[in-house]
């Protein structure tokens, strides 16, 4: 069974920038799609970015130019660099992925709380 721990959140002023991980263990390959998802209070949970096994990347409109995407595979583990943080950026990231698709297909981690202040 994969599981997925986020971490790296935190309070950063608007402007700054953080590094958030996301350790994936209990998969023997590299999982073909992953995925970075936030969920802000009282809004539905959206994708962020997404990577595959080949290192194709894609994101949100929102975090186009601001936000990247990468994977170590060696060391089973997804990075989100953010740069330029809003405040409408504040929300609870997650990770998670699958190999059939660029959906969640396992069990959610406790993500990690990522606030801008203005």
């Amino acid at each position: 069974q994969v599981h997925v721990a986020e971490s790296g959140g935190g309070l950063v002023q608007a402007g700054g920038s953080l590094r958030l991980s996301c350790a994936v263990s209990g998969s023997p390959f590299s999982i073909n799609f992953m995925v970075w998802y936030r969920q802000a209070p009282g809004k539905l949970r959206e994708m962020v970015a997404q990577v595959t096994a080949g290192d194709s990347t894609n994101y949100a409109d929102s975090v186009k130019g601001r936000f990247a995407i990468s994977q170590d595979i060696g060391k089973n583990s997804v990075y989100l660099e953010m740069s330029s943080l809003k405040p409408e950026d504040s929300a609870v990231y997650y990770c998670n992925g699958c190999n059939r698709g660029p959906h969640p297909c396992f069990n959610w981690g406790q993500g990690t709380q990522v606030t801008v202040s203005s």
